[in-house]
């Protein structure tokens, strides 16, 4: 029988990166993905002919610069397109379009309000200082505020003297902004509703929050915290489609060492003595290795491959408390042509598109949710790919990706079917046609996504892309739920590497690489044995 010293249960970037980092210490590594893909959400499919589709993941910011240099991603293939504009088509008066020139910026925003304008400079030091504190919390591992380990006490210390040198003006902002909804916060800023609006979109990407829900502040700061070539808050597409991030990293990983092995469905951690020590698979295989890591879900990890007479009853209630309510869905489409939308310049095609012009217009779309029924005019961010990458699409055609906010993953009136899959993406295609009047005529191709598909195509528990809602009862040390943050869980040699674990969701590897951190000062220690 052949063991290992690690077996990570799925190929998503996160147990990928995890696998790549412990290879390189020169560890044995067997990944196992259920499906006949690696890279879970990041993902690159060719579903009609000559296309290529992100088909959940869409855009490249938050996977952190260190990961990249560590594991050479360039060299294993991955190129990022940075993209320069974000814009907000409007029924009524000229649409937004916000650039990374500050000059140009500044004249666009001028059109609309000359005091936003002026104001935009100060809003964006202050998501950089926001940034600037919670960064260096990217790459370590929480500390534990209940622990007298020495570990957990110099983590304390270093976050306080962060902190601390904040100045007083800073730190009660810092506090205020983790609590605060984002139209609060905006409404500090600006004055003009779409200026609002387009700011306020990354807020609600991939949670149950609205605009004006407290805690939404601090899901626009997750989103700002990537940068592409050094440009903090920028993003940008992944040559090939999201899939080529993944790709990149497992070419790292295989070149170190590691094997990976695509359907092989676990279904159970094996358990012996107290301690994990191996998987079993759908088909009756079993794999053994000293270190077994889920890079699933929390609710999947404990809930589903984890035997319950294994788990402390109280660990196993936390689980099933954990939230992790699905609320976004998703369209890929193969267009004929460029789509050209109302009062946008062809620049503004290249980048992102998002349609939502007001937050009183984000907050029904919300209120839509919450009585269990996607929103009758969701929030769209749009972007176009096929528009600086060649490879995306033929000659003359293009890929659309379409992100919708929000879409429940329990409706009202019963479960999903065909039928309302269906009247969903009418719904999407509708909106987006009110704004680009011939956009029907040019759809070759459109796949429907749910948040019930997402859990039951990709394994995102209730479709929610973050593995976790990012509300500050489920952040640092709180990830997923405390005797869980810090990689490890209560069974012995048994732990977690996904982005239900400390610092969140999106494709940043951040908690793949400190999973494999603690791994390996574990090894060191020889607390895996």
């Amino acid at each position: 029988m052949q063991r290992y010293d690690a077996v990570i249960v799925g190929a998503g970037h996160n147990g990928l990166v995890t696998a790549a980092y412990l290879a390189k210490a020169g560890k044995k590594v067997m990944v196992l993905e259920r499906r006949h893909l690696i890279g879970g959400a990041a993902v690159s499919e060719q579903l009609y002919p000559g296309f290529t589709y992100s088909s959940c993941s869409y855009v490249c910011s938050l996977l952190r610069p260190e990961i990249m240099r560590d594991l050479d991603l360039p060299r294993h293939g991955l190129q990022v397109n940075p993209y320069e504009t974000s814009s907000c088509p409007t029924h009524h008066g000229e649409p937004l379009v916000m650039y990374h020139d500050a000059d140009r910026n500044r004249r666009s925003m001028s059109r609309h309000s000359a005091r936003d304008a002026e104001a935009y400079d100060c809003y964006s030091l202050e998501i950089r200082r926001q940034c600037r504190f919670i960064k260096p919390l990217l790459m370590m591992t929480p500390p534990d505020p209940t622990s007298f380990k020495w570990g957990d006490i110099e983590g304390l210390l270093r976050l306080g003297r962060t902190f601390g040198q904040m100045g007083e003006r800073q730190m009660y902002d810092i506090l205020r902004f983790w609590t605060m909804s984002i139209a609060d916060f905006l409404d500090e800023y600006f004055e003009s509703e779409i200026v609002k609006a387009l700011s306020a979109g990354s807020s609600i990407i991939g949670t149950a929050l609205g605009p004006r829900s407290p805690g939404s502040a601090y899901v626009l700061l997750h989103h700002y915290m990537g940068e592409v070539d050094g440009e903090i808050g920028a993003w940008g597409f992944a040559r090939g489609g999201m899939g080529s991030v993944s790709k990149a990293i497992a070419g790292a990983a295989r070149e170190a060492g590691a094997e990976i092995r695509t359907e092989a469905e676990v279904t159970a951690v094996i358990v012996k003595g107290g301690k994990a020590v191996g998987v079993a698979l759908a088909d009756g295989e079993e794999v053994y290795g000293t270190a077994i890591v889920s890079n699933l879900d929390p609710k999947r990890t404990f809930l589903k491959i984890l035997p319950r007479q294994h788990l402390p009853e109280e660990v196993y209630e936390q689980a099933e408390r954990f939230k992790i309510r699905g609320s976004s869905g998703k369209l890929n489409i193969a267009l004929d042509a460029l789509p050209q939308f109302k009062g946008l310049p062809y620049d503004a095609h290249c980048g992102a598109i998002e349609i939502g012009d007001s937050l009183d217009y984000l907050e029904r779309a919300f209120d839509d949710y919450k009585y269990g029924q996607w929103s009758r005019r969701p929030f769209l961010d749009i972007v176009i790919p096929s528009t600086v990458d060649p490879t995306m699409a033929p000659p003359g055609k293009h890929y659309m990706s379409v992100f919708v906010q929000y879409v429940p993953y329990k409706l009202a009136d019963g479960p999903w079917t065909d039928e309302k899959r269906q009247a969903f993406g009418d719904t999407v295609i509708d909106t987006i046609s009110e704004y680009c009047p011939n956009f029907r005529d040019l759809i070759l191709h459109c796949q429907v996504r749910t948040p019930w598909d997402l859990e039951n195509e990709v394994g995102l528990t209730e479709g929610n892309i973050f593995h976790g809602e990012l509300t500050l009862d489920q952040l640092m040390f709180n990830r997923p739920f405390p005797g869980a943050a810090q990689y490890r869980t209560p069974v012995r040699n048994f732990y977690m590497c996904g982005s239900g674990t400390h610092p969140g969701g999106g494709v940043m590897g951040a908690p793949g690489a400190n999973a494999a951190r603690e791994i390996l000062k574990d090894f060191k220690g020889r607390v895996l044995s």
